[in-house]
């Protein structure tokens, strides 16, 4: 009986492991960069209007800074950019705005999927162009408070776009302010109508968020996820996720006993002009916990008090999520990885050289027991197709093509090492693919040139540390994410 328990318990942890590696060998983003969602099927982003003392292009940016790929824009006040002031974003933009929209997004690795709160009349007329605009802006949910005689045409408007609509409630006296008056608009409706679930002003209202959910099962659609300082008061003000009354913990357990997936919008209503440290901490609250209820895999490779680093005592600070280099000597994991996708940004200064290292056999030693990804300026003296440019395999194999940005801005890397492959995506563009084992001998690469390596490729470690090189020159890392792969 005993052994047979063992046995039982000795398949059921293989069947475990079989299942992640099983997880970790799905198609690989080998090019483009992959999505890092804590939780598989829910999307962290942020409500512009977090940002509304900015316009949207800084909301686009500071969406980026904090490593999230997802946003809710809401229409009728956000002025675009500094440089364009006189144009607010909405659905009556002109067509060229519009891709110009497009274009700032996609540069900075941020898609729009939600849009709201917006007017959506009983006009079938008027709520056609709020559908038109987000079909060509790739808008997957309409965040709005509609009248109850609309739902009738929204509904087929919705089933005919392909497009949701999210009702979304305000606090207490707004229409929407009880989850049975939404539950009554969405009686017989499709599946494309629902809630935006504002767990703040639930709590504004004095209804309690996780109950709602628990009420609301079936149609949430999205969330505007807060946690409060106060409960029942309409004047109470968002505090950072888990320090609050709301139990956020809770509600995103109560989410997942529902197999919800969906967006979860961080519209953070406090501290509006220096709201980016809280923002980060609720970010970093959300995958602790979102993680443990069903990882993906994903996780910051650097610590934030960078214990788990092997590096000089002040070389290296980590201040708002942006690791900086102060001179010293490069940074070291102290853990070792071999088959991962690491995701990251990065920056330099003008004319800076530095480099990402993999699978780094021996950190005394790193230059000939590494595989360097370099990094250096757009100012830089190499060319593109040179075996020194940004986004090279230094000394051995040249990037496909010229994908690095202009100076002081954010370049965006992803290196996937899977057994004999390495490839490198910068800036949505897939760079690098690499035949370790094409290299069979040392100081010799396959298309006849020299390199400078004593060993050959094909022989070089398939695991070590990664580090980040102290060239001597100024360079900032932000959002450095791994996802080690089973092999």
């Amino acid at each position: 009986m005993y052994k047979a328990k063992k046995m039982s318990v000795v398949l059921f942890v293989g069947m475990v492991m079989f299942a992640n590696c099983l997880a970790g060998s799905e198609m690989l983003p080998t090019n483009s960069h992959p999505t890092i969602d804590s939780y598989e099927g829910w999307r962290l982003g942020i409500q512009a209007w977090t940002f509304n003392r900015f316009t949207l292009y800084e909301a686009i940016d500071k969406t980026a800074s904090v490593g999230l790929d997802w946003m809710e824009a809401y229409p009728h006040g956000q002025k675009l950019s500094k440089e364009k002031p006189n144009i607010v974003f909405g659905h009556e933009m002109p067509l060229e705005i519009r891709y110009e929209v497009k274009q700032k997004l996609a540069d900075a690795g941020v898609k729009l999927v939600n849009y709201g709160v917006v007017g959506l009349p009983n006009d079938e007329a008027e709520c056609r162009k709020v559908f038109e605009f987000a079909k060509e802006m790739g808008i997957e949910t309409l965040v709005a408070e509609p009248p109850a005689e609309a739902f009738e045409m929204l509904d087929r408007l919705c089933q005919e776009y392909k497009i949701s609509v999210a009702i979304h409630n305000h606090p207490k006296p707004s229409g929407y302010w009880n989850p049975d008056t939404v539950l009554g608009v969405c009686k017989g409706r499709s599946k494309w109508i629902g809630a935006c679930a504002d767990t703040g002003h639930w709590m504004r209202s004095g209804v309690n968020a996780v109950e709602t959910l628990k009420k609301m099962e079936g149609r949430i659609i999205s969330l505007h996820l807060k946690d409060l300082k106060e409960f029942g008061k309409r004047e109470a003000h968002d505090v950072v996720w888990g320090t609050g009354v709301g139990d956020v913990k809770a509600m995103l357990q109560e989410l997942h006993r529902q197999n919800f997936k969906g967006v979860f919008s961080i519209e953070y209503e406090h501290n509006w002009e220096k709201s980016l440290p809280e923002i980060r901490q609720c970010v970093q609250y959300f995958d602790k916990v979102a993680g443990e209820l069903k990882p993906t895999g994903w996780r910051d490779l650097l610590a934030d008090d960078l214990s788990n680093c092997t590096y000089k005592q002040g070389s290296w600070v980590m201040v708002d999520g942006v690791l900086t280099r102060r001179g010293g000597g490069d940074i070291w994991t102290k853990e070792r990885f071999g088959d991962f996708v690491l995701d990251m940004e990065f920056k330099t200064a003008k004319g800076a050289n530095s480099g990402v290292f993999v699978r780094t056999g021996d950190i005394a030693d790193f230059v000939q027991t590494g595989i360097e990804v370099q990094i250096l300026d757009y100012a830089g003296k190499d060319s593109a197709k040179s075996k020194g440019a940004c986004g090279a395999i230094y000394h051995c194999l040249a990037p496909k093509k010229d994908m690095v940005k202009k100076t002081g801005e954010w370049n965006h890397y992803t290196i996937t090492c899977k057994a004999n492959k390495i490839y490198v995506v910068l800036n949505g563009e897939q760079i690098i693919d690499m035949d370790l084992d094409l290299w069979t001998g040392a100081h010799k690469n396959p298309d006849g040139t020299k390199n400078k390596f004593r060993t050959a490729f094909k022989d070089m470690p398939r695991e070590g540390h990664i580090g980040l090189q102290d060239h001597g020159d100024p360079v900032w890392f932000r959002n450095v994410k791994i996802k080690p792969l089973c092999k």
